[in-house]
């Protein structure tokens, strides 16, 4: 081992000396589970202390390229500029009112001015409000219960309808638990077996426009035409998507027609900003001119309409305006998918490494010598990179404050840890790895792997 390229980060005293306190004040030593010390290796930083553009700094000031960015929320770069202005600006005029501020119906205007289909929007501070917000107002607009969603795809909430679903359903009770139903997002017909087997009961369908490792276009399209069949609301969750694969999101470019949409994350650039938009006739039922039907109790924040945090919004939406963001989004994420994959073919590593990159996101998935899909090379991956200054949880987003110098690094970084992988797959982790490896999110028990 000693002709490997020898980690540059290895000083981690601070970090450490914070992971053994805090979780004694904070339940899971963070606010975001996959931001958990069970997530990282255990050479990672335990919290980030700064961050400029592309980059970000530990507790004890180690420096690194960030490959995910606020776990996507952070699309122009960290502390960009222009957006703290807006910020700085709008907090001299104050944060919060006894009415709504001004700056609500400023958004407002333009932001359903980028969103075909979209006559109405609704703000909150995190995303599973307003999944939890669209699925209500789609029950109380059909008068049906069930909701049904790819049981292959991620996350849509933290509230029971999604959660129950979960191996993590503990607290959430059988009764409602039954509400939900799944279906595989690679085979739309798994879907129609659902309509199929609940007639009249599901009231709606709730997807990612866009989901790299599984659906494709055409699947999607065919997801909302049985989900229009079966005389469901159709929503669409563009949480991750939206300002990442298209501007606004993915859901035009796929063709599709939604009834509701969810929008966060990289709308606010790193502040908490959430919505949901949507038809006029499902979004009025949660408002206070319509008299008909009853009302939905819809989406009610003290803080949903917080001022600086909609000038952000505005801010990131203008410097869309004015750079194509995505455009160059897209230009860092193919060189980083061709440079990833030349590094695993160099190395012949491309039946343990597979790269799935989409034009605005990287994926990659780790297998051991039996090509099954392993935690521990994962992990020993994301220690490698975290130890040449690259902080990566085997995905690759990109800012548009990210320059062709920090890709260049990322690609160096890589190509070396690959070296360590190739070495690992013949000798194994053991002396390699330290630590244990990391664990799902979704796990019953804490023990689980």
């Amino acid at each position: 081992m000693s002709n490997l390229s020898p980690r540059t980060i290895t000083n981690f005293a601070r970090s450490d000396t914070y992971r053994a306190a805090v979780h004694s004040f904070i339940v899971g030593g963070a606010h975001t589970y996959s931001k958990g010390d069970d997530q990282f290796p255990v050479l990672a930083p335990a919290a980030i202390a700064r961050g400029k553009d592309g980059r970000v700094w530990d507790l004890d000031d180690n420096e690194y390229i960030d490959c995910a960015l606020g776990l996507g929320a952070v699309s122009l770069g960290h502390a960009y500029e222009p957006v703290l202005a807006a910020v700085r600006e709008q907090l001299e005029l104050g944060a919060a009112f006894q009415r709504p501020a001004s700056i609500e119906l400023d958004l407002a205007e333009k932001f359903l001015s980028l969103t075909p289909g979209m006559d109405r929007i609704k703000y909150a501070k995190n995303g599973s409000n307003v999944t939890t917000a669209a699925v209500k107002l789609a029950r109380a607009f059909t008068g049906r219960e069930l909701v049904a969603f790819p049981g292959n795809h991620s996350f849509y909430s933290f509230d029971d309808w999604f959660i129950g679903s979960t191996a993590v359903h503990s607290g959430v009770p059988d009764g409602i638990r039954s509400f939900s139903v799944t279906y595989d997002s690679t085979r739309p017909e798994t879907l129609q077996a659902l309509f199929d087997a609940y007639p009249g009961r599901i009231a709606c369908v709730i997807t990612e426009p866009e989901e790299v490792l599984y659906s494709s276009s055409e699947s999607l399209r065919e997801v909302e035409r049985i989900t229009k069949s079966g005389d469901a609301v159709f929503i669409v969750d563009e949480m991750v998507t939206g300002f990442r694969a298209g501007f606004p999101g993915a859901y035009l470019g796929q063709g599709l027609r939604p009834d509701l949409v969810t929008w966060g994350k990289a709308v606010g650039n790193g502040f908490s900003f959430c919505a949901l938009t949507g038809r006029a006739e499902l979004m009025e039922l949660g408002g206070i001119r319509q008299t008909e039907k009853p009302r939905v109790f819809l989406l009610s924040s003290t803080h949903g309409g917080e001022a600086h945090t909609l000038a952000a919004a505005l801010a990131v939406i203008q410097e869309y305006r004015k750079h194509d963001v995505i455009a160059r989004h897209h230009k860092l994420v193919a060189r980083v998918a061709v440079g990833m994959r030349a590094h695993i073919a160099a190395r012949g590593l491309s039946d343990a490494i597979e790269v799935h990159a989409s034009p605005w996101r990287v994926v990659l998935v780790f297998k051991d010598a039996e090509n099954r899909v392993c935690t521990q090379f994962r992990t020993l991956m994301l220690q490698e990179m975290i130890g040449r200054g690259v902080l990566f949880q085997g995905v690759f987003l990109p800012c548009f404050a990210h320059t062709d110098a920090d890709i260049g690094y990322v690609l160096e970084a890589f190509g070396q840890a690959c070296e360590i992988y190739r070495h690992a797959l013949n000798h194994g982790v053991d002396g390699l790895l330290v630590g244990p490896a990391t664990r799902p999110v979704f796990r019953k028990f804490v023990s689980d792997r």
